[in-house]
C-alpha cells in the first residue's frame, strides 16, 4: 500500500479531534455555556447543567484533551475558560472543511 495515501495532514488530524471533542450533545452544551460566560467560570458545570458530577468530569476531561477548554483547580473550586487560540482555530478549520464542497455553486447531485 502507498504509505502517501495513509498520511493525513496536521490540519485534517486537528479538524478530527475537535470534531471528535464535539461528538457528544453535552460536550457542546459544555461549550456553548463557556462561550457566553464573559470570564472564566469559577464552580461546577454539573450545577448548570442538567447532568451528574461524574458525567460532567468525563466530559471536561475530553474537552480539555482536545484543547477547546482550560481548567484549573483552585480549591474548592475549578476554573474553566474557552481556549481561545484552538477555538479560533477550530472555527477556521471546521469553516475551511465546510466552505471545500463545489456543491456550493449548484453544480452536484441533487
Amino acid at each position: 500500500m502507498d504509505k502517501q495515501k495513509q498520511d493525513y495532514t496536521s490540519k485534517q488530524a486537528r479538524l478530527a479531534r475537535y470534531a471528535k471533542a464535539l461528538g457528544n450533545p453535552t460536550r457542546v452544551a459544555i461549550m456553548e455555556f463557556l462561550a457566553k460566560q464573559e470570564t472564566c467560570f469559577f464552580g461546577e458545570i454539573h450545577e448548570q447543567l442538567p447532568i451528574a458530577k461524574a458525567t460532567a468530569s468525563q466530559h471536561l476531561a475530553e474537552l480539555k484533551d482536545a484543547g477547546l477548554i482550560q481548567g484549573e483547580i483552585i480549591p474548592p473550586k475549578v476554573k474553566y475558560c474557552i481556549n481561545k487560540n484552538n477555538w479560533i482555530e477550530a472555527k477556521t478549520l471546521f469553516g475551511e472543511f465546510f466552505g471545500q464542497c463545489v456543491c456550493q455553486n449548484g453544480k452536484c447531485c441533487g
